[in-house]
Parts: C-alpha cells; sequence; structure tokens
C-alpha cells in the first residue's frame, strides 16, 4: 500500500509547490487551522451522533447497505471514519495529512466506495456540524440547504470530468484492441520479478493454444527449439543487462500442433519503484520470409539445372574443409566432359542441359557419404572429397566417374557415349594449405594434354607450367609488332611415277622469342584461346600468298599455297572482304589459294559458317579437310560443304606398314575421298613403305619428312629442280 500511495503522489503531482498554491487559492490561514483545533474538544460527542446517523443512512441504501452486513468490518469502518474526522479539527496540516487524506481515498476505492457515496457523507457531516456549531440560528437551513445544492453539483461536475476520462480511457483501449486485432503480431507483457506473463489472444492463436491463466515465463521458453533457447536467453540477458538497447531477436517456437514457425520477437524493458522490472514487446510470424530466404540462400548457392551446389558453395564448403584440421586426407576433383561444346554445337542447347543433368546424376553416384559435388559452370564439375584414408582414395572415385561416364546415354533417338577429364589435388600439401582449385585445374589441363578421358595429379611443376603459359601468352601479344614471327613452308608433293614433284606447299608458322624457336604445340592453343589467332592468322594468310606468288613469279607458275584456317577467322564478319583483300595485294590467283579446315570447324555447321565457306569456293579459293577421320565429323558433311580436298590424318598413315586396321582406314579413307571426287593428299609420309601403299591406292598426293621437312623459303627455293618438270610440276631436289 505504501507503494501505491508513493507512485499516487507522484501522478497527481502533488509536490510542495502544488499544495501550496491550492491552500493559497482556498485562502487558507494558520488561523484556521488554529480555530479548528479549539474547537475540536467540544465536538467529541457530535462526531460520534454523526457517525452513528451517517451509518444508519447508508444502510437504507442498497450499494452501500451490502458493504456493511459484516458486524466486524462496521465496527472498523466507524472507527476509522471518526480518526478521519477528528484529524480534520485537529490537524497538524503538512505533508503527512496529505498523504493520510489520499490513503483513505484509496483504501475507499480498494473496497469499492464510489466517489458519490463518499461526497455524500461529506454533505451529511458538514450538514451536522454545522447545526453544532450555529444551533437553531436561522440561516442555518438555508446554508445546509444550500450544502445540499453545492454538492450535488459537485457530485455532476465530478461525475462529467470521470466520465469524459472514462470515455476518453475507454476510446484509447478500443483503439488499442482494433489495433491488436488488425495486427499480425502478437502482444506480450512479462512482469519479470514475478514471473508473471500476459499474453495476447494473437500471440495464443499464432500457436493454436487457448487462454489459459497462470502464464509464466516457463510457459513462453518451454516451447522454443532447443538449439535457439540459448540465444533466446542470451539475447533477453543482454537487454536486461543493458548491452542492447532492445530485445530482437529470431528464433523458431512450436505450436499447439507440434510444427515450429520462425518468429521475431521485440521488447524493451523498463524498471518500476513500485512493481520491479516489466519487459514488454510483440512477437512476429516471420516464418514466409524466413522459407523465402531460404529458398534464396538456396539458390544462390546451388545450380537451378542440376539441382547441385554451385562455385559460390563450393568456395565456401572448400573453405569450411581447409580450416578443419585432421589426420586424414582431403581431395579435390575437377571434372570437365571431354567435347561437350560438340554436343551443345550439333544437338543444341537442351539436348545439352539433358546432357548436363544426367552427368551430374552419374557424378553424384560416384561419391562417397559426405563428399560434395557442385557445378562449377558449364561443362566443369568440383567433387570435394573428405576423410580419405589415402591419397589414392582420390584415384578410385575419378576412375569410377570415368567409368559412368562411359555408359552409353540415350537421349531421343540419339545415343552418346560421353568421356570425362579430371584434375586432381590435395587440399594440403606438406602441412600446408593449398589452392586447391587451382591445383586440380592445372591437373585437368593435364588430363586434357595427355589425351583426355582419364585423370591427372596435380604436382609442382604444373605451376612453373602455367606461369610459363602466361608469360607466353603476354609475350604473343607483342609478338607480331616485334616481328618475331616466321613462316616455312612443308612440300606437299605429286606422286609421279615414284617421284615426287612439288605441288604445293602448307606454310607453317614459327615464333622466335627470346633467342629461341618456341613450338607451335606451344603457343596455337594460346593465340586460339586469346583470339590473337584473327590478326596473327592474317598475317600468316597475307605472307604466304606474297612468298608463293614470287615463286610463281621466278618459274613455278603451277605452285599453290596451303594455310590453316581458325575458326575464329571464320567467324569474323569481314573475313571475306579480307581474304579478297590479300588476293588483291599479293596477286595470287583465288585458284592458287588452299585454305585448311578441321572436321571441328564443320561442326559449326551454322547457316552463316555454311555460306561463308560457299563465298570462298565461289572466289575461286579451294578448301581442304585437313586431319580427316581423328573428329566426328559426319559422312554426310562431306557432300554438305563445298570441300575440294580431302587430307588423311598422319595417325593412320604411320601403322599402314604394320598395322591391318590403320591400313584398311587408311584405303577406305581415300577411296571415299575419290570416289566423291575430291583430291586426297597423305600426311606424315616418313618411310618407303608408307609411299609404296599410297602408290598401290593411287593416292596421287603426299607430304611428309619421306619428301622434306618445313623449310624456309630461302632453303625451298635451293631444293627446286629446274631440270626436271612433270606437267609444271618441279621435283625436289633433296629428301630432308
Amino acid at each position: 500500500m505504501e507503494d501505491e500511495l508513493k507512485e499516487l503522489l507522484e501522478r497527481i503531482g502533488l509536490g510542495p509547490e502544488v499544495i501550496s498554491t491550492r491552500t493559497r487559492f482556498l485562502e487558507w490561514q494558520s488561523s484556521d487551522g488554529e480555530r479548528l483545533n479549539r474547537a475540536a474538544a467540544d465536538l467529541d460527542d457530535a462526531h460520534a451522533r454523526f457517525i452513528e446517523r451517517l451509518y444508519t443512512h447508508l444502510s437504507a441504501f442498497e450499494t452501500p447497505a451490502a458493504m456493511l452486513a459484516d458486524p466486524q468490518r462496521l465496527v472498523r469502518l466507524k472507527h476509522s471514519q471518526r480518526s478521519y474526522y477528528e484529524r480534520l479539527w485537529n490537524g497538524p496540516y503538512d505533508r503527512g495529512y496529505v498523504k493520510d487524506r489520499l490513503l483513505v481515498g484509496l483504501v475507499h476505492q480498494r473496497v469499492g466506495v464510489d466517489l458519490e457515496w463518499y461526497l455524500g457523507a461529506y454533505r451529511l457531516y458538514l450538514g451536522d456540524m454545522l447545526a453544532e456549531l450555529l444551533g437553531d440560528a436561522s440561516g442555518y437551513a438555508v446554508f445546509d440547504s444550500l450544502l445540499k445544492a453545492v454538492f450535488f453539483d459537485m457530485i455532476l461536475a465530478i461525475d462529467t470530468y470521470t466520465v469524459a476520462q472514462r470515455q476518453a480511457l475507454e476510446d484509447s483501449e478500443a483503439r488499442l484492441a482494433r489495433a491488436l486485432r488488425g495486427t499480425e503480431d502478437g502482444i506480450w507483457d512479462w512482469h519479470i520479478d514475478a514471473d508473471q506473463l500476459y499474453l495476447s489472444e494473437r500471440w495464443m492463436a499464432m500457436l493454436g493454444l487457448s487462454a489459459e491463466p497462470g502464464y509464466t515465463s516457463d510457459s513462453w521458453f518451454k516451447r522454443v527449439h532447443p538449439d535457439d533457447l540459448a540465444g533466446l536467453r542470451e539475447a533477453i540477458s543482454a537487454h536486461l543487462g543493458g548491452r542492447t538497447a532492445a530485445l530482437n531477436h529470431e528464433y523458431r517456437i512450436q505450436t499447439h500442433y507440434g510444427e515450429y514457425l520462425w518468429v521475431q520477437v521485440r521488447g524493451v524493458v523498463e524498471h518500476c519503484e513500485r512493481s520491479g522490472r516489466r519487459m514488454a514487446g510483440s512477437q512476429t510470424n516471420i516464418s514466409a520470409r524466413k522459407i523465402a530466404e531460404s529458398c534464396l540462400h538456396h539458390a544462390a548457392r546451388h545450380d537451378p539445372l542440376t539441382g547441385l551446389a554451385n562455385r559460390l558453395h563450393m568456395d565456401e564448403l572448400l573453405s569450411a574443409a581447409q580450416q578443419r584440421s585432421g589426420v586424414r586426407d582431403s581431395a579435390l576433383l575437377f571434372v570437365d566432359v571431354d567435347r561437350f561444346k560438340l554436343i551443345n554445337d550439333s544437338l543444341g542447347h537442351r539436348v545439352g542441359d539433358q546432357v548436363l543433368v544426367e552427368v551430374a546424376r552419374r557424378l553424384s553416384g560416384c561419391l562417397r557419404p559426405g563428399d560434395h559435388l557442385a557445378r562449377f559452370g558449364g561443362d566443369e564439375f568440383v567433387a570435394l572429397l573428405g576423410d580419405l584414408a589415402c591419397a589414392s582414395d582420390a584415384e578410385r572415385v575419378a576412375q569410377r566417374m570415368l567409368n559412368a561416364l562411359r555408359a552409353p546415354l540415350q537421349l531421343a533417338e540419339q545415343t552418346l557415349t560421353l568421356t570425362a577429364s579430371i584434375g586432381i589435388a590435395p587440399l594440403q600439401r606438406d602441412g600446408k594449405p593449398l589452392d586447391a582449385l587451382q591445383a586440380a585445374d592445372l591437373a585437368l589441363y593435364r588430363a586434357k594434354d595427355a589425351g583426355k578421358n582419364q585423370f591427372a595429379l596435380y604436382c609442382e611443376g604444373l605451376q612453373s607450367t602455367a606461369q610459363r603459359q602466361l608469360e607466353l601468352q603476354s609475350n604473343l601479344a607483342q609478338a607480331l609488332e616485334r616481328n618475331e614471327f616466321t613462316l616455312c613452308y612443308q612440300p606437299i608433293c605429286r606422286l609421279v611415277d615414284g617421284q615426287a614433284h612439288l605441288a604445293g606447299v602448307e606454310a607453317l608458322l614459327r615464333w622466335q622469342h627470346d633467342g629461341r624457336s618456341v613450338g607451335p604445340q606451344e603457343f596455337i592453343s594460346i593465340l586460339e584461346e586469346s583470339r590473337e589467332i584473327v590478326r596473327v592468322g592474317e598475317w600468316v594468310l597475307r605472307e604466304a600468298c606474297a612468298q608463293v606468288r614470287r615463286w610463281q613469279q621466278t618459274g613455278q607458275a603451277q605452285l599453290y599455297c596451303s594455310v590453316n584456317l581458325s575458326i575464329r577467322q571464320l567467324q569474323q564478319a569481314d573475313f571475306i572482304h579480307r581474304l579478297i583483300a590479300i588476293l588483291g595485294e599479293t596477286q595470287l590467283p583465288a585458284s592458287s589459294l588452299v585454305l585448311e579446315i578441321t572436321e571441328t570447324l564443320l561442326m559449326q555447321h551454322s547457316d552463316a559458317v555454311l555460306a561463308t565457306l560457299q563465298e570462298i569456293a565461289n572466289l575461286g579459293v579451294r578448301l581442304a579437310l585437313d586431319d580427316f577421320g581423328t573428329g566426328y565429323c559426319s559422312l554426310g558433311y562431306l557432300k554438305q560443304f563445298p570441300l575440294h580436298i580431302l587430307k588423311v590424318d598422319r595417325s593412320f598413315i604411320a601403322g599402314v606398314a604394320e598395322d591391318a586396321d590403320s591400313a584398311v582406314i587408311s584405303r577406305a579413307i581415300i577411296r571415299l575421298g575419290q570416289s566423291l571426287d575430291l583430291t586426297v593428299v597423305a600426311e606424315g609420309v616418313e618411310e618407303p613403305k608408307q609411299l609404296a601403299f599410297l602408290e598401290t591406292e593411287h593416292c596421287q598426293y603426299a607430304q611428309g619428312y619421306l619428301f622434306s621437312r618445313p623449310l624456309s623459303a630461302v632453303d625451298l627455293r635451293r631444293s627446286f629442280r629446274n631440270d626436271h618438270c612433270v606437267d609444271g610440276l618441279w621435283q625436289l631436289a633433296v629428301s630432308a
């Protein structure tokens, strides 16, 4: 009660200054108190009589009579009532007097005495005291009537204030109730020290609960997900300890039906002197947002086509794996599907996507529990293998992958056989973290260079090789301006009566850098990847045409020039215009130029490629299909494209003397070309037995070391024998 009285004083604001203002307005003087004190003793009997009259009068009314039914309570009330009136006369009229009066009002309110009864009793008291003081003076009856009217008006005025305030409060509570009904948030109020918890209807409806009395913090916390309870308690503790400005925390809470909702709780604490600490706030159902976030999180870390982890997620998994220390090995496998671009280009991207989904399924089936597979982009996949008993376990997984991919893949009417190249790298080397992705990528290229359809292990030398490649790429970009490129020429011979006569030359690019000759196997692929092949290829074409034209003008009129054409050159929109310009500049007849293309280029069977090749042929320039038999070219392309020359790959010619299969294949290619009215040129002829085979099969053209190695323009000019000519073709003087 004392705490409530203190809070009441604070709310009313009855400080010394306010009390002083009120007494001055009532013109209260010290002499007023003295007069009341002197008269007090003479009114003891009057007070006793009044108390009896008052309670007799109250018993005639239903509401107060109900409170006076208990005899013991009636005695206590009469005693306190008399003390109350006696203090009115005796004082002292200080701050204690104010507190005493407020305490009486608080008690009356607590026991249910309405203000109208309280003020009515005051009116009776004043009337009786006036009669005691004035006797039967003529003015008493009038003044007593005035008191009745005044107190009636006072009660009406107080009713007005009270009703207006009650209405404002009810309006405020109604607005709050509407807001609570309209909001999706649940409201809670926790009296911490008493451990009493108020939960709004929405809070309980959110969890499918019914209203029950006596909620405590345990009613709340026992529904929190076990994994989230410690975090919620810590968030509350941090706010109570002043470490956070407010409570704001997300956690899972169990519903009446056993499922868990994600909710966000917000709240602030207040410290009340009367009631102690209270924390109140809201709780919002954020399950939909969490599901959306989870979907976004999953989408951001997974490939939409295969459902595998993507590059971002693999980076996270790899980082976590490298931070874990253990005695068992871990490894990374970098998988690239061989010639996948050919599938996309020939069968379309829709089929290509189906192939990637099947590849992902097969690779996943090769992993062990705890391993991870990611699609790194395009046709590249990365597998993270942990907890390996030994390093060779990674090789066994890689071999399982190669075996799984080789199984025939049936898609609609297409049956495909897939192969892949795999690079393997450990996550650590000599106890130190390794850039496993880079290392596995380097090993992958080692596997591809070795012929594909196999795996390769990372070794330290691959890093220096990659750095060497980077240096070459940088220097290649400047090689043309530095005049570091040269051309050499390998004769293409017509076979006449066992003799080789010079029919044409194949222009071959060479690079002199830092005082040494860099082999084409080192730099051609770099030129292709960097697209520098477009500029360099145009230079080769111009130089070769100019050189052959000079030879023609010095007696080799039938000599033609064969130049390799890159797909990147052919894809240039203005290639035909450049070709025409070069022929015009060099004065080389179009019929003296042969452009060699590969089967891979033919597979780019777009209308644009076909149209460009047809324009080349219309100029009179001949087209040769190089390395025939080593790719996947459909035989139908031999008639679809305007080809003139078919070159048999050296891999078949090399074995014709000892390998029956090579002889059969070579013979079939030669006869195929002849039946299609194509000129057939055999590549890589190095032994007389191979030459004899070609003569037997009536293959009229060949090139290889048996006739000559590639020579510079000066050295090749020296090899011409001008004294021996057949049909305008000069015999080679030497065989290098």
